[in-house]
């Protein structure tokens, strides 16, 4: 049985390691981020591959990185025949890479060489993918440019947002992690070097991208929603305050559909203005088209269903969002 070292630190890392688990793999250790302040108290929080590795019994390292000597000589002391690697946010230096005989073997949340990088889940919804997936690949120096074992696919469904995508894709990894590290350790499989053609780069997701540009096209902002969705979410200000928008929709409605009363059609108004729909609805007018108002959250309340928002937003109807204090000239809700 091959010693395995486990590399992981969010959600998506847990269903792999309870691959892993599930599989009998000898793990005889599971490196994870160190524990971060969270929250209003900054109580220390514990990632879940910790948490999964502490109820399983299975022992717990959290280096900061493997640039000291003490970090790599206690790695090399597990004397790991294979390392597994998924979402883990730590960069593995040359002598932890060619440490174990079977190579770093990581489970990469796309279909490479695309959204190589950090965040590729987040990317392929922003991108329009119609499909989405995994890939086995061993790593190398390059940021996700190791050759690769195996990829498997799955269709980005029109309501995907970055958290249902993940928990898909992370099954689907675990699977293919499992159905993939066999022939390898046999020595029956072999890694196929990645081209470049058709590579993209995922960077880090900032807090600060979640803002919303209502210039751009109400298709691209609806992806932006549910690629920033559970985090760090679209957002926007009305009137001074941080207003989320947590779920929108783009629809065929064309302008003179819009609610006449009590707001005019959106013809020549600006972008970011608020216009009153039928039956209680909302919807922001961008660069092009219009963005429909699902769910909001305002700073510092619960997440609401527009309906709900706007019996209780006076002068929400009318409002450029992004611009403090600003309203629509002419437009106002009865």
């Amino acid at each position: 049985m091959t010693r395995t070292v486990f590399m992981g630190t969010p959600e998506f890392a847990v269903a792999s390691l309870d691959a892993l688990v599930a599989a009998s793999t000898e793990i005889v250790g599971v490196f994870t981020r160190p524990d971060r302040p969270a929250g209003r108290g900054q109580r220390l929080d514990q990632s879940p591959v910790k948490r999964y590795a502490e109820d399983h019994g299975l022992p717990v390292f959290q280096p900061d990185s493997f640039r000291s000597p003490a970090e790599l000589s206690r790695l090399r002391e597990l004397c790991p025949g294979l390392i597994v690697v998924a979402a883990y946010g730590v960069i593995l230096p040359p002598p932890v890479l060619d440490l174990p005989p079977f190579g770093c073997i990581n489970v990469h949340g796309s279909l490479l060489p695309r959204h190589r990088g950090a965040s590729p889940i987040a990317a392929a919804i922003l991108a329009g993918d119609r499909e989405a997936g995994v890939t086995i690949m061993k790593m190398d120096a390059g940021v996700d440019t190791g050759p690769t074992l195996a990829s498997a696919a799955l269709p980005v469904l029109a309501g995907d947002t970055t958290g249902s995508l993940t928990d898909r894709l992370a099954v689907l990894g675990a699977d293919l992690l499992v159905q993939t590290l066999s022939p390898w350790l046999r020595g029956e499989l072999e890694a196929t070097p990645q081209g470049d053609d058709g590579a993209t780069f995922a960077p880090r997701i900032a807090k600060e991208d979640g803002r919303i540009d209502w210039h751009e096209p109400a298709a691209v902002i609806e992806r932006r929603v549910r690629a920033y969705q559970p985090w760090p979410a679209a957002f926007t200000t009305w009137d001074g305050q941080l207003l989320k928008v947590i779920g929108a929709r783009v629809d065929a409605r064309r302008p003179l559909e819009i609610d006449p009363s009590p707001s005019p059609t959106p013809d020549g108004l600006g972008v970011g203005t608020v216009v009153a729909g039928p039956r209680g609805t909302a919807a922001v007018v961008t660069g092009d088209g219009l963005l429909w108002l699902e769910t909001v959250q305002l700073q510092g309340r619960k997440t609401t269903p527009i309906r709900a928002f706007l019996a209780g937003a006076r002068g929400f109807i009318g409002a450029h969002l992004g611009q403090s204090g600003r309203r629509a000239s002419g437009l106002s809700r009865a």
